[in-house]
């Protein structure tokens, strides 16, 4: 078995990819709200932009079980193992791998819902490994683009979930309220209780709604995992 990341109903080899399975995808598969009836619904199609290894689709196609998903993956590495772990996974009939770019794909449907861990890194020095810095630098993906290209590939009465830095989420949640959209969920992620906040996830959709405020707290004051994060990742890590 290659190295990778073993979960309670999937394994997730990341040996090719660019960008292994981290906290950040964790999340995000984890956290990215399904309470939209169309999700869950028999025949509803998801999709997971810039996929590496398939860790956020493998836990949507856990957690929705009637539901279809599609990842798209521009990197061939990563597209080829991803494809790999799916079908070796118990949802392989219900998901799909995409090779390419999302800006040029053109599907016929429309999405429930979307995801992304996407490439957030602005402005910084890039590394000398350049599939590293395609997935962690907006010079490969920018996030106007990526907002502007979800609202095309979106349901109407569908949602776009993204984790990004804290830093830059402020900026971004503005942006997308000036491009017509509502923020129905925010989380705020810190490593500890106390310590400034480095992550934020953020669910998106076009119709207007109340914004649910939360904060999550990763490891509590020993350094271990808190009971948060443990009732969020219970579903996916072998010893929560």
């Amino acid at each position: 078995m290659s190295a990778g990341f073993k979960c309670k109903q999937f394994f997730v080899g990341h040996d090719q990819c660019a960008m292994k399975v981290g906290t950040d995808g964790l999340l995000l598969g984890a956290w990215a709200s399904l309470s939209n009836s169309s999700v869950l619904a028999a025949g509803a199609t998801l999709l997971d932009i810039g996929t590496g290894s398939g860790l956020i689709s493998l836990m949507l196609a856990q957690r929705a079980p009637d539901a279809t998903v599609h990842a798209i993956e521009l990197d061939a590495n990563a597209a080829s193992q991803a494809a790999a772990n799916f079908q070796q996974s118990p949802f392989r009939d219900r998901l799909h791998l995409l090779k390419g770019d999302i800006l040029t794909y053109q599907p016929a449907e429309r999405y429930a819902l979307i995801v992304s861990n996407p490439p957030f890194f602005e402005n910084a020095l890039l590394g000398t490994d350049g599939r590293r810095n395609q997935a962690r630098h907006t010079a490969s993906l920018p996030l106007p683009l990526l907002l502007d290209k979800v609202g095309q590939l979106l349901a109407a009465s569908g949602s776009f979930a993204l984790i990004l830095p804290h830093a830059g989420a402020a900026a971004f949640s503005s942006l997308a309220v000036a491009k017509g959209w509502f923020i129905s969920a925010s989380c705020t992620v810190l490593s500890r209780a106390g310590n400034a906040p480095i992550r934020r996830l953020i669910q998106l959709q076009r119709t207007p709604c109340e914004t649910l405020q939360q904060q999550l707290v990763i490891h509590n004051e020993t350094g271990s995992y808190s009971a948060q994060y443990r009732a969020l990742l219970r579903d996916f890590y072998l010893n929560f």
